[in-house]
């Protein structure tokens, strides 16, 4: 039994795609939050090191911090792999993915339907982080950790944006939610150079998630290593907001599963 006033749960949040409704890229029109929990015990031990001996194998040090789309565009210290290295470092990286132990609660937003279903402005990464930690928080009632404190690390942006999602975090936190319940959890924003292992695993699953809800017919094996880490009560889907509303000018609902 845990006799700390702390969750043994630390949960990690980064983004794919960017938050604006002003302009929408139609080959990416959609805004993921990745969620990423582990138990902390198996996070010190296990996935910290993992990921740290596959930098040293990779780089020699494990100073690199991993970005997806450095990875995927090949800029940075990624720009320098031959073909050879670069796919058995990314065959290493999913295997280290698939074998990780965490729960993922993916937030999807699709931010045509929430520009024109919605009458009133809309901040989508606020969407998207209090749709998060409402199911963040019933997560942790399933563990019996719902009333101890977890602390949820976001990657830092600019500093108006930070201080606005600390705010709103807050507000969220102290009842504004739809489960009209106070969250015990306890926000940290980190920058991406503090070379989190969480943060860097946020990262990386984030937008294979969002083209799986682009592209359902296309392969993407990430997506299916990582439907296997999904939170169950997404119904094994992505939690994609909004499929409809009620009324324009009613607060968008979001609904699950999505086909």
């Amino acid at each position: 039994m845990n006799d700390s006033k702390y969750s043994d749960y630390i949960v990690y949040v980064d983004e794919s795609g960017d938050h604006s409704l002003e302009s929408i890229n139609p080959r990416y029109p959609v805004f993921v939050l990745s969620f990423c929990v582990f138990r902390k015990d198996y996070y010190a031990h296990t996935v910290s090191p993992s990921l740290r001996m596959l930098k040293f194998a990779t780089f020699g040090h494990d100073m690199t911090v991993l970005h997806e789309i450095e990875i995927r565009k090949k800029l940075g210290p990624f720009s320098r792999f031959s073909q050879g290295p670069r796919e058995q470092f990314l065959e290493e990286l999913s295997n280290l993915v698939h074998g990780t132990d965490f729960v993922l609660i993916p937030i999807v937003i699709d931010k045509r339907a929430v520009k024109d279903l919605s009458a009133d402005p809309i901040h989508v990464y606020h969407l998207a982080m209090k749709l998060g930690l409402e199911k963040l928080y019933e997560l942790l009632q399933d563990r019996s950790q719902h009333g101890l404190q977890t602390h949820i690390v976001f990657e830092a942006g600019r500093k108006l944006e930070d201080m606005a999602l600390e705010l709103e975090f807050f507000r969220v936190c102290t009842g504004h939610n739809s489960l009209k319940e106070k969250l015990p959890f306890e926000i940290i924003v980190a920058d991406k150079k503090s070379n989190s292992e969480g943060l860097q695993f946020a990262d990386m699953v984030a937008r294979p998630i969002g083209m799986s809800i682009l592209r359902p017919d296309q392969s993407n094996r990430a997506a299916q290593i990582l439907k296997q880490k999904l939170y169950s009560g997404l119904v094994n889907e992505p939690f994609v907001c909004p499929i409809k509303a009620k009324d324009p000018k009613v607060v968008l609902e979001a609904q699950t599963p999505v086909g």
